[in-house]
């Protein structure tokens, strides 16, 4: 059976999944060492609507510096993402450093897999924040519909600390993790993206009708494991 309801709260100290359960070498990624815009080798930066058609997503809203990649969200809804151009694949294990700063609620991280062909609107959403800034979400879409077609859980979560999420995505079910601690997992073969999916990067905006405070997400990697 799938889990479900509130995790346990993770220690914040930084551990990776990766090293506490021997994923082995990184086979790609980025570890944002460039200057400037996100390097287009790598990604597939968006210019368009924002979530739900409301605000946009711009290039510009993205800079790389000092090692850590930066999406900030102004007070009009123009916001930022981006998708992967590496590792589109079918199972593999996946690792991202995330922080926040004190964003305002209607701007939400997401670190996701997805395939926009995927014929059962299969998606790994392995970190999501919400309105309530102090949990971080895990939510595996595995058919269209909408939250009657989903399996999540929530753990609490400080986002304006650096913290290491990931997902592992098996032939025995999918995983997810806080600091190296599980918080997620499912094992229903039924609820297993059909198709090779892919990484992205998003700061989302869900306006309430009231004023918005700037907000920001930063990346310092994203790490690809077998």
């Amino acid at each position: 059976m799938p889990a479900a309801g509130q995790a346990l709260a993770t220690t914040g100290d930084g551990a990776q999944a990766a090293a506490a359960f021997g994923w082995g070498p990184v086979l790609t990624g980025d570890e944002f060492s460039n200057t400037g815009a996100p390097d287009r080798t790598k990604w597939s930066v968006y210019n368009s609507a924002g979530h739900a058609g409301k605000g946009l997503r711009s290039p510009e809203a993205w800079s790389v510096a000092n090692g850590v990649a930066t999406v900030s969200g102004d007070a009009a809804g123009t916001t930022g993402g981006m998708s992967a151009k590496f590792a589109q694949q079918k199972y593999g294990r996946w690792e991202t450093r995330m922080k926040t700063n004190a964003r305002d609620p209607k701007y939400h991280p997401v670190l996701i897999l997805n395939n926009n062909d995927a014929p059962n609107c299969a998606e790994i959403d392995y970190a999501e924040g919400s309105s309530v800034t102090s949990l971080m979400r895990f939510f595996l879409h595995y058919a269209c519909g909408g939250a009657d077609f989903q399996t999540t859980t929530a753990t609490p979560v400080d986002s304006t600390q650096w913290h290491n999420y990931a997902v592992e995505w098996t032939p025995a079910g999918i995983s997810g993790y806080v600091d190296g601690v599980k918080t997620f997992t499912d094992t229903n073969p039924a609820h297993q993206p059909s198709v090779a999916m892919k990484q992205t990067l998003q700061l989302d905006w869900f306006p309430d009708g009231s004023a918005t405070k700037p907000s920001q997400m930063q990346v310092d990697w994203v790490r690809v494991y077998k």
